[in-house]
Formats: C-alpha cells, sequence, structure tokens
C-alpha cells in the first residue's frame, strides 16, 4: 500500500471517528419546535419533518437541506477503497524503499508495507517482523493456524478478504498487540473460537461480512476493548447470546443486517454506551420489544430496512434523544418516528409522506378518468335501456359491461377523495388508512370489476364469435340462458375478490399493501400466499381471456374476409376495412390494458424489483383503459346503435313514415342467399355491425 493511500486511509479513519465522537452527524436542536417539526438552522422557524431534506430549500437559509447525508458508511467506505484492485494498494514513484529483510516472491513491498494480492498463495507467507501493513487479499488462503502470527507485533493492518478461508484456529490472532484494522470479508468462515481475538486490544476496526458465521457467544469478542466499527453483515447469524457486545465501550458502529436473526437478546446493547449507528435491516424479526433500543441513548443512524415490523409503536423510538437518520422499508414507518429529522423512504412511488398519491399528474388523472368511465359507462346504460333491442341478448351483455366498469370509476372516486382527505398530512394516517375496512371494501371493488369485465368481454366476444364464424349453426343462447350465465359470471367475479377474507392469516392484507388498495403485489408481500393468488388472477385467468380474445377476433376477421371475397360487391372491400378497424381497436385496448400488467407480473416472479410508481399509473391509468374505452367501442361507436340513437332523436313530435323498419341485411346477401338462410346471414351481419 503507498504511502499515499495510508494517508487516505488515516485520514478517512480520523474524520470518521472525530465526527462520530464529537456527535456531530446529527442535532438535537428540534427541541425548540413542536413534535414532527425541525428548525430552520438558527433561525425560530420550524418546518415539518417531511420538508427536511426533500431536495427542495423551504427554509429562507436553506438549513433544511444541510446535513442530509448520514456519515454511517464510513468504515465501509474504507473497505471498498483499501479492496480496490489497483490504485491503493500499488506502488507509486517516489515511495520509499523497502525497508524488509524479506518478502516473498511475487510481491512487491514499499516501507513497511507488503502487497500480496492475488498471487495465488495457500498460505500465510513469511515476512520480516518488522512489517506494519499485509495485504493478503484475493489468494487461496483456506485455513489460520495457531500461532499463524505471532512475532508480528508491528503488525497495524491484516487484508484477508476472498481467500475462501474456511476455519481460523484458536489463537490465530496471538501476538497481534499493535493490529488496527482486521479484514475477513468475503470468506467462508462458519464459526469463531471463544476469545478468538483476546489479544487484539488496539484493534478498531473488524471487518467480519459476507462469510457464515452462525453463531455469537458472549466471549467471542472479548479483549476488543477499543474497538469502534464492527461489521457482521451478510452471514447466517441465528443467535446471539447475551453480553456478546457486553465488552466493546467504545464501539460506535455495529451491523448486524442481513442474516437469520428471528429475535434479538434483550441485553443485546449492554454495554454500548457510545454506540451511534446501528444496522439491522434484512433480519427475518417477528418483532421488536418496545424498549429495546431504550439503552442506546447517543443512537444517530438506524437502520431496519428489508424489515416488516407488525408491532411498530412509537415507543420504539422514543428514548433515543439523539437519533437523526432512520431507515425503514416502508415510508408509512416514519410517523412513528416523527422525532427523527430525517427518515428514509420518503416515498413508495405510490404514496408520500404528504399525499396518497405521491404524483401531481395522477392526482388530477384519478378524477378525469373517475369521471369519463363513470358518465360513459352510466350514459350506455340509460340508452340501451331507453332504446328497445333488435338482440335482447347482446344489450345485456352489454349493460352488465358497462355496470362493471362503472364500479372501476366508483373506485377512483373513492381513491381520489381519499388523497384529498389526508392531503399534506398522509403518513400520519398511512398504516391506518391501508388496515382500514374502507380501503380493503374498494380493493374489493375494483378487484369485481376488473375480473367480471374481463370475463364478460370474454362471453361477449365469444358469442360474437359462434355467430359470425358459424352462421348457420343452430346454437343460439336464449334469454334465460343468457341471464343464467351473466348472474354466474357475476357470482364468480364476486368470489374471485372476497377470497381472500376468507381466511386472513394466509393472505395478510391483501388489499392493503399499498396505499391505492389494489392487489397487483409486484414487490413481494408478507404473505406467499397473496403473491401466488394474485399471480393466478392476472397471470393466470386474464392472460388466458385475453389470448382467447385475440384468438376469436382474429378468427372473425378472416371469416369475414373470406366471405366478402366470396361476394366481389362493390363496397364490401370498404366494409372489410371497418370491420378490421373496429377489431383491431378492440383487441389493441385489451392489450394496453393488460400487457403491462402480464410483463410486470412476469418481471416481479423473476424476483426484480418493480418500482412503485409503475404500479400507481398502472392502477390510475392502464387498467381502467378498458372500463373508459368500453362503452365507446362496444356501444357508442356501433353502427346500429348509432342508427337507432338517431332515429330517436329525430322522432320530435312529427308524423313518422310508416314501411319496413332498418335492417342490416345487405342487398347482395338478399338477392343470392335462399330464403331459409336470409335469417342466418342477416343474424351474422347484425353481429358485425354490433362489433
Amino acid at each position: 500500500m503507498t504511502s499515499r493511500s495510508l494517508s487516505l486511509a488515516s485520514l478517512l479513519q480520523t474524520f470518521a471517528r472525530t465526527l462520530l465522537l464529537l456527535g456531530l452527524f446529527g442535532s438535537s436542536s428540534h427541541q425548540s419546535c413542536p413534535l414532527g417539526e425541525f428548525p430552520c438552522g438558527n433561525i425560530s422557524t420550524c418546518l415539518p419533518q417531511l420538508l427536511h431534506c426533500n431536495g427542495h430549500e423551504d427554509c429562507a437559509n436553506g438549513a433544511d437541506e444541510e446535513n442530509c447525508v448520514d456519515n454511517s458508511g464510513w468504515p465501509h467506505l474504507l473497505d471498498m477503497l483499501q479492496r480496490t484492485e489497483g490504485s491503493l494498494l500499488r506502488p507509486e514513484e517516489g515511495l520509499p524503499e523497502c525497508s524488509l529483510e524479506f518478502y516473498p516472491k511475487g510481491c512487491q513491498c514499499w516501507g513497511q508495507t507488503v502487497d500480496c494480492m492475488a498471487q495465488g498463495l495457500t498460505e500465510v507467507p513469511m515476512v520480516s517482523n518488522n512489517v506494519s501493513l499485509l495485504n493478503l487479499q484475493d489468494n487461496q488462503i483456506l485455513q489460520l493456524r495457531e500461532n499463524q502470527f505471532v512475532g508480528y507485533e508491528n503488525l497495524e493492518g491484516l487484508f484477508l478478504q476472498n481467500n475462501g478461508l474456511q476455519s481460523v484456529a484458536p489463537g490465530a490472532f496471538t501476538g497481534l498487540v499493535e493490529l488496527k484494522k482486521l479484514f475477513l470479508s468475503h470468506n467462508q468462515i462458519h464459526s469463531l473460537a471463544p476469545r478468538l481475538f483476546e489479544d487484539l486490544y488496539q484493534l478498531e476496526w473488524l471487518m467480519l461480512d459476507n462469510n457464515k458465521i452462525t453463531e455469537l457467544t458472549y466471549d467471542t469478542f472479548l479483549g476488543l476493548t477499543s474497538l469502534y466499527f464492527l461489521v457482521l453483515r451478510g452471514n447466517a447469524i441465528k443467535t446471539i447470546e447475551d453480553g456478546a457486545f457486553a465488552e466493546l465501550p467504545h464501539l460506535v458502529e455495529l451491523d448486524i443486517s442481513s442474516n437469520q436473526l428471528a429475535e434479538l437478546p434483550p441485553t443485546l446493547y449492554e454495554g454500548l454506551q457510545e454506540l451511534q449507528m446501528l444496522n439491522i435491516s434484512a433480519n427475518p424479526l417477528k418483532e421488536i420489544p418496545l424498549d429495546h433500543f431504550d439503552n442506546l441513548s447517543h443512537l444517530q443512524s438506524l437502520s431496519m430496512k428489508g424489515m416488516e415490523i407488525p408491532n411498530i409503536q412509537s415507543r420504539m423510538f422514543q428514548k433515543l434523544g439523539n437519533l437523526s437518520y432512520i431507515y425503514f422499508d416502508h415510508f408509512q414507518y416514519c410517523s412513528y418516528a416523527p422525532h427523527v429529522r430525517s427518515c428514509q423512504p420518503n416515498t413508495d412511488g405510490i404514496s408520500s409522506l404528504e399525499n396518497l398519491l405521491a404524483n401531481l399528474l395522477l392526482r388530477v388523472f384519478v378524477w378525469v378518468i373517475a369521471c369519463a368511465t363513470c358518465l360513459g359507462n352510466l350514459f350506455v346504460v340509460c340508452m340501451r335501456t331507453l332504446i328497445v333491442p333488435e338482440n335482447f341478448q347482446h344489450a345485456m351483455a352489454i349493460k352488465c359491461l358497462c355496470c362493471a366498469d362503472f364500479l372501476m370509476g366508483v373506485y377512483l372516486f373513492f381513491i381520489g377523495a381519499s388523497d384529498l382527505r389526508y392531503a399534506g398530512e398522509y403518513n400520519k394516517h398511512a398504516q391506518a388508512w391501508m388496515a382500514s375496512s374502507q380501503c380493503q371494501a374498494v380493493g374489493c371493488l375494483a378487484m369485481l370489476s376488473s375480473e367480471v369485465s374481463v370475463l364478460l368481454l370474454t362471453y361477449v366476444t365469444l358469442e360474437k364469435y359462434v355467430g359470425i364464424v358459424f352462421p348457420f349453426s343452430h346454437y343460439r343462447s336464449g334469454r334465460r340462458q343468457t341471464l343464467l350465465t351473466l348472474v354466474a359470471i357475476w357470482l364468480v367475479g364476486f368470489t374471485i375478490a372476497v377470497v381472500p377474507f376468507w381466511s386472513r392469516g394466509p393472505f395478510g392484507n391483501y388489499y392493503g399493501s399499498n396505499g391505492v388498495c389494489f392487489p397487483l403485489h409486484f414487490d413481494t408481500p408478507d404473505s406467499a400466499m397473496a403473491q401466488h393468488y394474485s399471480t393466478a388472477i392476472f397471470l393466470g385467468v386474464n392472460l388466458v381471456a385475453f389470448i382467447t380474445m385475440v384468438i376469436a377476433y382474429s378468427s372473425m376477421f378472416h371469416s369475414v374476409r373470406v366471405s366478402r371475397a366470396r361476394s366481389a360487391k362493390p363496397g364490401s372491400f370498404a366494409r372489410e376495412v371497418s370491420i378490421a378497424k373496429r377489431f383491431f381497436f378492440i383487441v389493441f385496448t385489451d392489450a394496453l390494458c393488460w400487457l403491462p400488467i402480464f410483463l410486470l407480473k412476469l418481471l416481479s416472479l423473476l424476483h426484480l424489483q418493480i418500482p412503485g410508481t409503475v404500479t400507481s399509473w398502472v392502477v390510475i391509468f392502464i387498467l381502467p383503459i378498458n372500463s373508459a374505452l368500453n362503452p365507446v367501442l362496444y356501444t357508442i361507436t356501433t353502427s346500429s346503435f348509432q342508427e337507432k340513437l338517431k332515429q330517436c332523436l329525430r322522432r320530435d313530435g312529427r308524423p313518422q313514415a310508416t314501411g319496413p323498419s332498418f335492417t342490416l341485411v345487405p342487398l347482395w346477401a338478399r338477392d343470392r342467399d335462399p330464403p331459409e338462410l336470409a335469417g342466418q346471414r342477416t343474424r351474422r351481419t347484425e353481429l358485425e355491425m354490433e362489433d
């Protein structure tokens, strides 16, 4: 390692320790402000938590955007710098000559530093006793024997990362009385012998991350009275005995994240009077005692990311008066730590600390789409009720479809109203809202609307498919059969929507996983059952329905095209193009609505992270597309509806012309067909024009 590298490392270490020990990471000067608000530097103005460190200067002096960087990453930064291949561990011109009597062949030496990185070593090499820094990372040293480093009283830095190290014998570090940095990261160490580090009373940095350690006993770290940084993340630790950290009075950072801790001992932090940074993220903790952090009065940074905290309460963090930075997996948890100036994350992509819908455009769109969906479907239901239909069965199906789509508009109105209700202070109510019966109800309503709409569209498509592709078949659904089918579709949709309520244990909070209460579950939910059920609906039922519709409309268009080609009459091509356009837009809008959901569900199954922003756009904008456009595609733009609407509008009290009613049978078909087939041709043409 170069002198330049050493000076940089020393500078980082000294600066980090100075900041930590002087307590400059945060400030508890918010005592003069109400709970949940913090001062603008040295002026008396107070701003709420959500306005601090949000990227915008809300204080006149800009103090709300100062001291927003959590400096808890200094040890990791140094670790990264010292593991960087090349610049830090290679000699440069002007360095002192090697002052060691001997060092391994192939290694480099300058001053009292030996760099043997990536030399294919299988055991610790022999080096002069006056070596002060030994870099052995990226080799194949699989074990450290007892008394391995006896005689190296001057050694201050030992780097053994990425060696595949499997075992460290008791007494391996005996004699290293001046050692300050010990890096054992990214190895295969399964256990640490009792009192393994007892001779290292000068040690300040101990990096044991990314090994396979399963247990920490009360005497594992005995003797490390000068230790400042202890990193144990990425192991397989299941148990930590009481008093494991009790003999570490100067420890300022403890990282036990990404382990397998299901519970934490009550006396875990006993003796850690100086602890200022704590990371317990990504552990399968079932609950955290309310008084768990009470003794950490100097704690300034707390990370609890990647964790569900079912019993979270404000009481947990009440005694942490110096806490300045806190990190959760869900931004809603920030409401339980109102005295902490910087809480992350500020949003889940859907909601923010301020609003249920974080994006202003979505806050506007939710009302626009809700109005368009409700008014369009209500108009169609009313008009189809007033106008006597020629095809009762088709009219009933379309009215049911409009009722289902109308419910989607109602759902959007509820989301928009809730956004207004909690405007400016959503974070205070986020947990209660997502667990409320109102959220469950509107989520169930949206699921009912979505699935009934999918099933009805499939049913209408198949009905038309039979009528157009097989116009001479004798199958025709009567009124009773149609009504029974429609009732059955509603019952199936209702069942799909309420199944998660039947067993709340396996499904968890199925509809309350986000602020919009819709169960897409693109992220990994608490319940595997919720993920599986959501996938079965959106990537099973809906995908099958979409494929069925695409195949059916393709077959219908092919059948119409063949029929028109045989007729060879003027105008048949124009009619074919018109039908093709209508079929295309029907399939296109279905694809626009469903394909993004199919794709996102597939990505979520591959464990790729889907931003919450995507979820909000899917629920507010993409998902309701069909509900808003179905009245246009299936009613308002159809020739038969337009003709009947014109007839109704012309009834202004003047005598109506008598004579035969408007027929949908073209002259070419009437001239060619024998009388017994005319009715079949009429039926087929009616279906074409309805679609």
